[in-house]
């Protein structure tokens, strides 16, 4: 019998719109390493990716991009350290309508297997707001595909099928 958790799956969008933003008062185009991997994951798993910005780590503009920004997924990376400049934790948590601990838990126990104690400096979050899933990974490359491999693709398209429309 199927569990109702693969009826889900089976009933989740297959053509889900992306938003990539990199939070980061150094980074370009051409050096956000962590943004390109996780546009490379994106498309690779066939999403359509709509948007693609760099911010500077300022609260006032992740916050206005986690609400302005359009997309059924928003995935946000860089900036979820615990260092003065990194700003994004505290604006995304605040505007998140129906929180997923779960998601940062995953990640932080995931990240564990990687590089020790060390991931309880990772400070990421994710849930819901509007019809929208927000996501915040580290900006290294290595978070990200770990992010990706083992959390985030997995389970976008059932994530988005439960968000409000």
């Amino acid at each position: 019998a199927d569990s109702p958790s693969k009826a889900h799956k089976a009933a989740a969008p297959s053509n889900i719109t992306c938003a990539v933003i990199t939070v980061s008062n150094t980074r370009t185009i051409e050096t956000d390493r962590g943004g390109q991997k996780l546009m490379d994951h994106l498309v690779g798993a066939g999403y359509e990716v709509t948007v693609r910005h760099i911010i500077k780590d300022d609260p006032e503009l992740i916050g206005a991009a986690a609400t302005t920004v359009d997309g059924d997924a928003i995935l946000m990376t860089g900036g979820t350290g615990v260092s003065h400049r990194d700003q994004t934790y505290e604006p995304v948590s605040e505007l998140l309508e129906k929180p997923l601990s779960g998601y940062a838990e995953l990640f932080r126990m995931l990240s564990y297997q990687e590089i020790c104690a060390a991931s309880m400096l990772s400070r990421t979050a994710g849930g819901i707001r509007g019809n929208s899933v927000i996501l915040t990974i580290p900006g290294s490359p290595a978070a990200v595909h770990l992010a990706m491999e083992k959390i985030v693709l997995a389970e976008l398209p059932h994530l988005v099928q439960q968000a409000p429309s």
